[in-house]
């Protein structure tokens, strides 16, 4: 270069550019302060606005994580020291549960006793024991023998909950409706839960048992009929009591013959299953009306410790899935007794124009239930008819009906053993009764009158040997209904 050229002073000469603040320098911004006015963050802890926000921020954040802690320990601590029990209005121990809690509660009503019978210890517990509060009521009717009706209320547990002691174990109970929504039989979907101490989760069983035992022993000596009911069998009212077996008069040893046949197809399932024969039997019984063919079955039913499931084939709006279905849901322990059995061969004929029958149980329909692939085994089914002659030969074949049985009008001999059911104490020498049989045989009435009109003739002379002879006197024979012979 030139000596001589201009030359730049140093207020003229260019000052280095800065390069820009790291991250780090601007963290040491925050923290260091400067000029002894400290640091950005120093100068929002100092703000009371900043640290009363925060503060309440803290808190909120605590008392959320702090409720929801408690929550989960209280929720380990009842997994491990509590045990449930749910039991849902459909499964059948239900009803038990709440028929043994009444009785729990009116065991509560009776008489307490001293503390010197239970003790101090149990006296307090007793007397601070909390009961039912929250009660529903429950009312039955009854007829008593002479066809009067009779009404029982009594006090069920409601909805709510309650608490119950069994033995040495407290039990919670909480018996709650699921919304307002009903099943096919019109009850409300509900569940009851039963809550104790896990130490005492054995207890359930034996509630359980206990309940179920107390339902059997409502029912010992007694016959349920189910009937039909939204698809499923349903108990038809209360359990009637057991009829005896001899008070329906067959003709001679029939009944008899009829019983040993059952018996001896019940004790024979093994055999049955070693040959691959369908475990299944089916009787018809068939002849006039009031010749005691349901009578027949429900004593029959009685003297096996049996119920007994009632349907009749001309039932409206019984179809043949629906008759199917029901078959293979038989109750246990259980007759089945179909009715009016040749109302399926009347659809069979009965068509309108279009050919469709209606909502009924066609013939095709009983055959595929009775014998087809899908019919149910281990059942027991009587049919009943007033018309053998409508009944095609494919259903009274062996394997759908394996005995067929004519129930007549009376013969002498059944008239006899009518008369000394009802008048064996007012006729001790039987004079009356050879009197009666002579008036029958001499009128014609041996075979023209059924069992049924026999009955109501003495019942209408109850107590009345002259009076049942002179009715008698007065009836005129009828044309007997001819059926074919006994198969």
């Amino acid at each position: 270069m030139d000596g001589n050229g201009p030359t730049l002073d140093a207020s003229q000469a260019v000052a280095p550019s800065n390069p820009p603040p790291s991250r780090q320098d601007l963290l040491n911004q925050l923290i260091t302060p400067e000029n002894g006015g400290g640091g950005v963050l120093a100068q929002l802890q100092s703000n009371p606005f900043f640290t009363a926000g925060f503060g309440l921020a803290a808190l909120g954040a605590a008392l959320r994580y702090g409720s929801r802690g408690i929550q989960q320990a209280a929720a380990l601590l009842r997994r491990r020291l509590l045990v449930d029990l749910e039991i849902t209005r459909h499964d059948k121990s239900y009803d038990w549960v709440l028929n043994w809690m009444t009785a729990q509660y009116q065991t509560q009503l009776g008489p307490q006793q001293t503390r010197r019978q239970v003790g101090t210890l149990e006296f307090v517990i007793r007397r601070f024991m909390p009961g039912l509060h929250h009660l529903q009521i429950e009312t039955l009717t009854n007829k008593t023998a002479n066809g009067a009706e009779q009404t029982a209320f009594s006090l069920v547990p409601g909805r709510g909950k309650h608490i119950l002691r069994y033995g040495r174990a407290f039990i919670a109970v909480n018996r709650e409706r699921e919304g307002k929504s009903f099943d096919a039989m019109g009850k409300p979907f509900e569940t009851v839960t039963l809550t104790t101490l896990y130490h005492h989760r054995h207890v359930f069983e034996s509630i359980v048992t206990e309940a179920h035992q107390m339902s059997l022993h409502n029912i010992e000596g007694k016959t349920v009929i189910y009937t039909s009911q939204n698809m499923t069998w349903q108990s038809s009212g209360q359990p009637k009591r057991r009829r005896p077996f001899d008070s329906v008069v067959l003709e001679k040893d029939l009944s008899t013959r009829i019983l040993s046949d059952v018996r001896e197809f019940l004790s024979a399932r093994t055999w049955y299953l070693d040959r691959g024969i369908p475990y299944r039997r089916g009787y018809l019984l068939y002849g006039p009306p009031g010749t005691g063919k349901t009578s027949f079955v429900q004593a029959l039913a009685g003297a096996l410790d049996f119920n007994i499931a009632m349907l009749s084939l001309s039932q409206r709006g019984l179809t043949d899935d629906l008759l199917n279905h029901l078959l293979l849901n038989v109750p246990p322990r259980t007759i089945v007794l179909l009715e009016d059995a040749d109302a399926a061969f009347s659809n069979r004929r009965q068509t309108d124009g279009d050919g469709y029958s209606g909502a009924n149980v066609t013939y095709s329909g009983l055959l595929n239930a009775l014998d087809g692939v899908a019919s149910a085994e281990e059942r027991i089914i009587f049919m009943t008819t007033n018309h053998i002659d409508r009944l095609d030969d494919a259903l009274i074949r062996p394997g759908r009906v394996d005995m067929t049985v004519q129930l007549g009008n009376a013969t002498e001999w059944q008239m006899g053993q009518l008369w000394d059911r009802f008048y064996a104490t007012h006729d001790e020498k039987g004079e009356g009764k050879r009197r009666f049989l002579r008036r029958a045989i001499e009128g014609g009435l041996v075979g023209s009158v059924s069992t049924a009109a026999l009955q109501g003739l003495f019942l209408y002379n109850k107590d009345d040997v002259e009076g049942a002879i002179e009715m008698l006197g007065q009836w005129k024979p009828v044309a007997s209904v001819q059926g074919k012979s006994e198969r």
